[in-house]
């Protein structure tokens, strides 16, 4: 059973969980969750995704096999702090998109929650002076805390682009620092949130391949 949210600021996106691919090199069907998007699983898939000061979270119980995973932008939206509105309730924004993802997770039976984070890298220059990855992985850190929900392992900050595999149902997650930016997605993406804001050592059991 798959779940997937987008962004409620822009149309669903074209790769739903139907249209995922196999991936030889794991044997499993994986499934992309983009930036502004969640997915949840309690089939034996993988969720894949590729961040640079973006974070995602990997929330998994592994009591019912029920897991799932985010990808956020920003910690919040500032200017529509504290007002309701399509562009405030957007999975791009951390406060948001660990909500649903959370809210996703117990309404598919989910009991106790378990959490990964990973992410938050300074990956390009220009953005080092607002601190986006250090602002969204001290958040994804600070809204664990809050809702008492145990961070078991986390791949946070640094400067290195990630490309993180997640299987839910086990809560098995591998992730590949990637050497620079070079990779087209991250320079695509972050040159996205630069344009939009200017208008941790590792802990637990992660794999890094």
């Amino acid at each position: 059973m798959y779940a997937i949210r987008p962004s409620r600021s822009g149309p669903a996106p074209p790769n739903s969980a139907e249209s995922g691919y196999f991936d030889n090199r794991f044997g499993a069907t994986a499934l992309k969750v983009l930036p502004g998007e969640f997915r949840v699983a309690s089939d034996d898939v993988m969720l894949v995704t590729v961040l640079g000061s973006c974070v995602s979270a990997c929330i998994h119980d592994p009591l019912t096999g029920v897991g799932g995973m985010n990808h956020f932008m920003l910690p919040e939206n500032d200017k529509e702090a504290g007002r309701s509105s399509w562009a405030s309730e957007s999975a791009r924004y951390g406060s948001y998109a660990m909500e649903m993802l959370i809210n996703e997770l117990l309404k598919q039976g989910a009991q106790r929650l378990v959490a990964k984070l990973f992410g938050g890298g300074a990956v390009l220059s220009g953005l080092t002076t607002c601190n986006v990855g250090q602002r969204n992985g001290e958040f994804a850190l600070r809204y664990l805390q809050a809702e008492q929900i145990k961070l078991s392992a986390s791949d946070l900050f640094d400067v290195f682009p990630r490309r993180v595999h997640y299987f839910p149902q086990s809560g098995r997650v591998m992730v590949k620092r990637l050497a620079s930016a070079r990779d087209a997605d991250v320079i695509k993406s972050e040159k996205l949130y630069s344009t939009r804001l200017q208008s941790s050592p590792t802990l637990g059991s992660v794999e890094l391949f």
